[in-house]
């Protein structure tokens, strides 16, 4: 363990990733932090955040505010991260970044700890982390890939209104008092905050996240869909997903179904997730036990369950995964990059 002491810095403090990485980096014993730095639109300047005792005051993020800083967290927006991540990697900061902006470029590695921790020492300054649906589905798959190969993955998620941001959550509550009082609930965030429509969320279901694309799969499935592939490293790999967003504040769960390199049975499944990290196996029908994101909630594991084999498909099997999608699909993930590479002192 690296006996160095680190400057931090997190942009888009007052979100609900940011807030969610401060609480974290509050509990961090691993990361030995002199000096934290909190950054925000110039809208939250001013206010102030307890952390260890002591309050600090959000600055407002400027191309000068990454001097010295040695970490610097980025969860305030792809916008954000293309105006400012440049300046802190210039100035000598190692970037861990929530969004999408540099997901899928070459240079950059797309980081799951669980799944890929070797490629950190690849870095250029610039480490990506996934979709939330993808790195909760990777985390669980990979165990049983790297036992039995994987050919093809279908999936279809059911997630929660926090990955669009608190506003998100306020709109759910607000249309759920306004239908249970029986008056019209308005939407102007759901499905996606910049398209033509919006629908309400509350006591419904909505087969879009994000925007559509071309070929009328969305940006979330299409993110699903690369991500996977970068993260496991096979171009190949078969892939297709339908997100669909559901009256959830946190938690993202996925019904997804594999198709093996080799034959397995359940229990040789179960036996290789119980021991995975990461990963905590509840699956007995018998006992009603399965993952839900009430559950899931607040924890940074990722939980799978309702393990099946195909009836008509040797190599296939279904899976119910669920995971805190702000903690292990953001925040969670963004501390364990952290630590990795301290503890490899690659920072």
């Amino acid at each position: 363990m690296s006996k160095k002491s680190y400057h931090v810095a997190v942009v888009g403090a007052t979100g609900a990733v940011g807030l969610k990485i401060i609480d974290l980096l509050e509990q961090e014993t691993q990361i030995d932090i002199k000096e934290v730095t909190l950054l925000s639109s110039k809208r939250s300047a001013g206010k102030t955040i307890s952390f260890k005792g002591r309050e600090i005051t959000i600055q407002e993020a400027k191309q000068t505010s990454f001097e010295e800083v040695d970490i610097a967290f980025f969860s305030a927006g792809g916008e954000v991260s293309k105006q400012f991540v440049s300046y802190a990697v210039a100035s000598g900061a190692v970037v861990i970044d929530n969004t999408s902006e540099y997901r899928m470029s070459a240079e950059v590695p797309l980081v799951v700890p669980e799944v890929n921790a070797h490629t950190l020492t690849e870095h250029k300054g610039i480490i990506s982390v996934p979709n939330c649906s993808a790195l909760q589905m990777v985390t669980a798959l990979q165990p049983i890939r790297k036992s039995f190969g994987l050919e093809r993955i279908i999936i279809s998620t059911y997630q929660a209104v926090s990955g669009t941001g608190i506003h998100a959550i306020d709109e759910l509550k607000h249309q759920a008092m306004k239908m249970l009082a029986g008056e019209e609930a308005k939407a102007s965030i759901m499905p996606a905050k910049n398209d033509k429509k919006h629908y309400p969320i509350a006591f419904n279901v909505l087969p879009q996240v994000d925007l559509f694309t071309e070929n009328d799969y969305t940006f979330e499935e299409v993110k699903m869909i690369q991500e996977t592939k970068k993260i496991f490293e096979d171009p190949n790999l078969k892939m297709a997903a339908t997100c669909v967003r559901v009256p959830v504040v946190t938690g993202h769960s996925e019904s997804v179904y594999i198709e093996l390199e080799r034959i397995a049975t359940v229990d040789e499944i179960r036996k290789v997730l119980s021991s995975a990290p990461g990963v905590i196996l509840q699956d007995s029908p018998s006992k009603q036990l399965y993952p839900t994101p009430l559950y899931a909630a607040g924890r940074t594991d990722t939980f799978v369950g309702r393990i099946r084999k195909d009836p008509d498909n040797p190599y296939g099997f279904h899976l119910w995964i669920v995971s805190d999608n702000l903690l292990k699909g953001a925040a969670w993930n963004s501390i364990q990059i952290a630590v990795t590479m301290v503890e490899k002192d690659i920072i």
